[in-house]
């Protein structure tokens, strides 16, 4: 039997609950040394207005809003690239040695604005750590060349198998961290 990928990608359509699998096993592998990011809608008067970027150190920020005006924009949101360029360079930027795993949520079109956000991700995948990340089921460029790369494993995440997942992912991420 081989040995799994190091890299592990939940993928599926929005709102199918791959930041709800996330979540869950950060919080069972918390005695672990993790590092990255989750998101988290901002919901005003029961209507979704932004994203939040959650960073694992306890820093947060606004990824993305309805108000944001300016020249990132992922349909009727706009990107603050330089506030989650902020989370990133602070969350990818843990020693090697310092982290047994990174978590990335998500590998999606607003994050892909950034540029900085792309080339840590790709570091990250490359590195000896190892990476539970989310990606959007569709996309080109940057999604895509991440899907391609041999040293993932992609796992489809769907309203019925969400609450199983982080049971069957955790004994498999446990493998992986050195």
């Amino acid at each position: 039997m081989s040995t799994p990928c190091k890299n592990l990608l939940l993928t599926g359509p929005p709102g199918c609950g791959k930041t709800t699998v996330v979540r869950r096993v950060i919080e069972r592998l918390c005695d672990h040394r993790l590092a990255g990011f989750y998101t988290k809608e901002i919901r005003q008067q029961g209507s979704r207005v932004g994203f939040l970027a959650v960073g694992l150190s306890d820093v947060s920020t606004v990824l993305a809003h309805v108000d944001f005006h300016g020249p990132a924009r992922v349909g009727r949101y706009g990107v603050d690239l330089a506030g989650f360029e902020g989370i990133v360079r602070k969350e990818f930027g843990t020693p090697e040695g310092a982290v047994d795993l990174l978590v990335i949520d998500e590998i999606g079109k607003m994050e892909c604005c950034s540029r900085v956000f792309a080339e840590a991700v790709t570091r990250a995948l490359d590195s000896s750590v190892a990476v539970l990340a989310t990606i959007a089921a569709k996309g080109g460029g940057f999604i895509e060349q991440v899907k391609r790369r041999a040293d993932v494993e992609i796992m489809p995440v769907s309203p019925g198998n969400r609450d199983a997942l982080p049971e069957l992912i955790i004994p498999r991420l446990l493998c992986r961290l050195r």
